[in-house]
């Protein structure tokens, strides 16, 4: 795909939050970039808001469609008005839709690729649907024999999804097996980090400590994402009780989410800092260099961007040793706990830092520069992903619709 031959290309998620963050978020906006300072492309992002909003600034189309909030989760809204989506899809007639999440939204693009056979589907798979939407809540609920049962519909409504679309991928290499599952052919996208902005230069300690509010003697620890189930943000409290007092540690939360009120009754009397969402990369950057190590217990992580954020500012990771962890952190940057298990989080905690834990974070840094950079992650979306699907789709309409014969004859007994 040359800069020469422009195109109009559609992002199409639910997975949308002004102040919710996500790796969705910052996917689109660093491809909104991209596409703008690299490309002759257009661009239509379709997200979710509080109301029917379009905004064309030259190549850009901001498309807000009203959508309810989510319940228990105000930051993000849930799009369930598909005739407008639609309204939009044949208004704009991109060349390419890439849909992004698993729920109502893909099968918006399916149909109007019926309507418009020229039309290449894109889906990335950003979050392990089956796991972390459906088995966890429904086992929850119902308990393991039915969460698993509701598991295996959730991949056979995948495999009916995903064969729809000319091309699928992957940001982790641990989704590859769940696509299997579900017969789906994918390749795996990695996704990137500015190491410009997430840089161990960023780091201003002692006035950061200051103004949270905390100093501890020992290390400060860093969670940033969304404070939620989905996210196991409860593990990161259960541990903080459980690190040694002698350690002298604190942690800080950085996001939202419908955790926070209830993890900070559960947080009193301990050095822990709620501070919000940031949305200033910037600020978020100064805020992850000026600590020391970064805890994440979500064991069903596609990807991780919080995580190569993290280690792109230079810290070692405690994580948990389920989904794309151990791909991010491997010997050398961090060291991995079984999934939930806050007493083991908090063992790794007290080991990391009085090991080398410096010599950790500058492996992360290395690993990071060596292998996730936007430019490779865009290179292989716009140079080999997308052209793909234009061919699929192109020898789709050269073929033709598919035509059943009137009659069809069974061999074998009547």
């Amino acid at each position: 795909m040359t800069s020469g031959n422009s195109l109009l290309v559609c992002d199409l998620t639910q997975s949308y939050s002004p102040h919710g963050g996500g790796g969705i978020g910052v996917y689109l906006a660093e491809k909104r970039r991209h596409v703008l300072e690299n490309t002759e492309h257009r661009l239509l992002q379709i997200v979710p808001g509080p109301e029917d909003r379009i905004v064309e600034d030259g190549r850009l189309i901001w498309c807000e469609i009203g959508a309810e909030q989510v319940r228990g989760s105000p930051n993000y809204r849930f799009i369930m008005r598909k005739d407008k989506v639609h309204e939009v899809l044949a208004r704009y007639r991109p060349d390419i839709i890439e849909s992004m999440c698993p729920w109502v939204l893909p099968w918006v693009a399916i149909r109007h690729r019926r309507a418009f056979p020229e039309t290449a589907l894109v889906a990335g798979y950003h979050t392990d649907f089956p796991d972390a939407h459906v088995y966890r809540v429904a086992s929850d609920l119902m308990g393991t024999t039915l969460g698993r049962f509701f598991r295996f519909l959730s991949c056979c409504y995948g495999e009916i999804t995903y064969r729809e679309f000319d091309k699928v991928y992957t940001v982790g290499e641990s989704s590859l097996p769940v696509l299997k599952e579900m017969k789906v052919a994918a390749e795996v996208l990695p996704l990137g980090v500015d190491t410009g902005v997430f840089h161990p230069a960023k780091a201003d300690r002692a006035a950061f400590r200051q103004e949270i509010g905390l100093d501890p003697t020992g290390p400060l620890l860093v969670y940033a994402g969304r404070i939620d189930n989905e996210k196991s943000a409860d593990v990161l409290i259960d541990m903080a009780q459980r690190l040694p007092r002698d350690l002298g540690a604190a942690m800080v939360m950085i996001g939202d989410g419908k955790l926070v009120e209830e993890l900070k009754e559960r947080a009193a009397g301990l050095p822990v800092a709620f501070l919000g969402f940031i949305d200033d990369r910037e600020r978020l950057a100064r805020a992850l260099a000026s600590c020391d190590i970064y805890v994440s217990a979500m064991a069903s992580e596609t990807f991780g961007v919080s995580v190569i954020e993290a280690q792109a500012c230079g810290l070692p990771i405690i994580g948990v040793a389920g989904g794309e962890m151990p791909v991010r952190v491997p010997a050398g940057t961090g060291l991995l706990a079984p999934v939930g298990d806050a007493d083991a989080m908090a063992a790794n905690v007290a080991a990391l830092w009085r090991g080398d834990w410096q010599a950790a974070g500058r492996a992360a840094r290395a690993l990071v520069e060596h292998r996730y950079t936007w430019p490779a992650t865009f290179a292989q979306l716009f140079g080999e992903i997308y052209p793909e699907a234009l061919a699929r789709a192109e020898a789709r309409v050269r073929r033709g619709p598919i035509r059943m014969p009137h009659k069809l004859i069974f061999q074998g007994t009547a």
